[in-house]
């Protein structure tokens, strides 16, 4: 069965319980654009995007993460995506466009893994403002670049995707075990990346921004209103990915990632990039421990119902690998 031909990582829509409060985080404080609003949702994008959004806020009662889409090259590709999950005996449903403000015709599948994907072509292009220094706040945050998700089965997700045509730039293992992967469709490190845990669950969402000034600005901004228990991890260096990042945590708990300095992946033999589990640098290029909730915490995900999906326990724990200040526990040898 032919895969459909994806593009990119596009958007995401999380559930949030407080519309206002979820505003003043990803508006006010992170400086994502408003590009459209209805009553129970807020459409936003970053200043480098042209098209319609990158994020999806919408109100409900219980935070979670509802889907992860990705833009496909050709309208055809909506069919290839649909007999593709279909074949895997996955449900599959087709939405007419305009379904989503912004968006054209789409296929949504409740993939392998348990988590919502949505494949689309068309989409609204809007404003270019990536010149409009005059309106950027906060983060500034240019794009959306990746989804990290939290998945039991570390090999199963990653041949999952690489039947979608994924190629992998990193991953942690042990040579025997694979503790985590880092997968891309775009130019750059990753599209999507695997965590291992209890699943399905979304780690993180990963946004880019030009400056390591920026990242730092980041959290500057949120301790100077004394907020900075936004700030859960970091400011930091990872090891792969070269990322330097932080993390935060939106007021209904949802992780984000800002970050910068990744790298370029689109050469056609671009070599894997593989850490040992072992090496304290994996995670945190200066060594520095990887706190418990980074690897404990993640936003349930619903299913294609809407029911939050039900967990899966893991096969492997690299929290339990413990390297220098890294690690929750003591592993066996």
């Amino acid at each position: 069965m032919t895969a459909p031909d994806i593009v990119r990582s596009a958007y995401a829509e999380l559930v949030v319980t407080d519309l206002a409060r979820s505003r003043w985080f990803w508006v006010d404080m992170l400086g994502m654009v408003v590009q459209h609003e209805e009553a129970d949702a807020l459409y936003l994008r970053g200043f480098d995007e042209l098209t319609h959004h990158s994020l999806v806020l919408r109100r409900g009662e219980t935070p979670a993460a509802d889907r992860l889409a990705f833009r496909v090259r050709r309208p055809e590709d909506l069919d290839r995506a649909e007999a593709f999950f279909a074949a895997r005996g996955c449900p599959v449903k087709r939405f007419p466009a305009g379904t989503t403000p912004g968006v054209g015709e789409s296929v949504r599948a409740e993939d392998p893994l348990g988590f919502v994907v949505e494949f689309f072509h068309e989409i609204e292009q809007v404003e270019r403002l990536h010149q409009r220094y005059d309106l950027r706040h906060g983060a500034e945050i240019a794009r959306l670049d990746h989804f990290n998700i939290v998945v039991p089965d570390i090999p199963a997700a990653f041949a999952h995707y690489e039947s979608l045509g994924f190629r992998c730039s990193e991953t942690i293992e042990d040579g025997e075990k694979l503790y985590a992967a880092w997968m891309y469709r775009k130019q750059t490190v990753h599209d999507v990346a695997f965590t291992g845990g209890a699943g399905p669950r979304l780690h993180h969402i990963g946004f880019f921004a030009h400056e390591a000034a920026q990242v730092l600005r980041t959290c500057d901004i949120f301790g100077s209103v004394g907020l900075e228990k936004h700030i859960e991890r970091g400011p930091g260096r990872h090891g792969v990915s070269n990322a330097f990042y932080v993390y935060l945590r939106d007021p209904d708990g949802h992780r984000l990632e800002v970050y910068t300095s990744d790298y370029f992946t689109g050469d056609p033999d671009h070599p894997v990039l593989r850490w040992s589990v072992r090496d304290p640098r994996r995670r945190d290029f200066w060594g520095n421990a990887v706190i418990e909730s980074w690897y404990k915490e993640a936003s349930p995900v619903r299913g294609l119902d809407a029911t939050i999906q039900p967990l899966r326990e893991a096969n492997v724990d690299e929290s339990a690998v413990r390297v220098g200040a890294d690690g929750l526990g003591s592993v066996t040898r």
